[in-house]
């Protein structure tokens, strides 16, 4: 199944994962403010117009073509409890073919951190890529130093396969990261096909 033939969401035991929409502005702006001591040391770095309205703007716009051309899966993690807006999970890099695979990128904001919510929202993901989207490895990256993400995504079954020397520019230097990927389990070995 193609993301693009209709809009995605996935529901966990306490979150609504779903594309972001315009009106997102406020909620999301102000969880990155209160939040960018947190973030930015493992992020790229913030342009000067990171949290205007017109940036966010166009990563809707993003989001959008990204699931209609079937190449990202954007997606805002929203609690159920009170539809507070608590962080953001793609999978992006979808690619076709022989691979049939995918990349995880994610963040959380500072108040919903170490609460499992993440946790969830990657096994949800996961879920959707391997029963929906029909893909096969879903790869992950992160800095060596966090400890949060690499247990997160260890936990979620994904297993360490090496390091990837200056993969990202990460607050203005390239760092190394280390790779995570979680296989689809009926997936090893012979296809079947040739």
């Amino acid at each position: 199944m193609r993301l693009g033939r209709k809009k995605v969401n996935i529901v966990t035991e306490r979150m609504i994962l779903r594309a972001p929409v315009h009106g997102d502005y406020r909620a999301w702006s102000s969880l990155r403010t209160d939040s960018r001591d947190f973030l930015e040391k493992w992020e790229p770095r913030w342009t000067s117009d990171h949290l205007s309205r017109k940036a966010f703007a166009n990563r809707v716009y993003w989001a959008q073509r990204s699931q209609r051309t079937g190449s990202a899966m954007p997606l805002f993690l929203i609690r159920r409890e009170g539809s507070v807006l608590i962080g953001a999970i793609t999978l992006d890099n979808i690619r076709r073919g022989p691979a049939q695979a995918g990349t995880l990128g994610y963040w959380i904001g500072a108040p919903f951190a170490r609460q499992g919510y993440m946790r969830e929202a990657i096994q949800g993901v996961v879920h959707h890529a391997f029963e929906k989207l029909d893909l096969s490895r879903i790869e992950a990256a992160c800095l060596p130093e966090n400890a949060a993400s690499r247990g997160c995504l260890e936990k979620c079954g994904f297993k360490y396969e090496g390091v990837a020397q200056s993969y990202l520019q990460i607050h203005g230097r390239w760092r190394n990261h280390v790779l995570y990927a979680n296989l689809r389990p009926d997936r090893r070995g012979r296809t079947g096909i040739g």
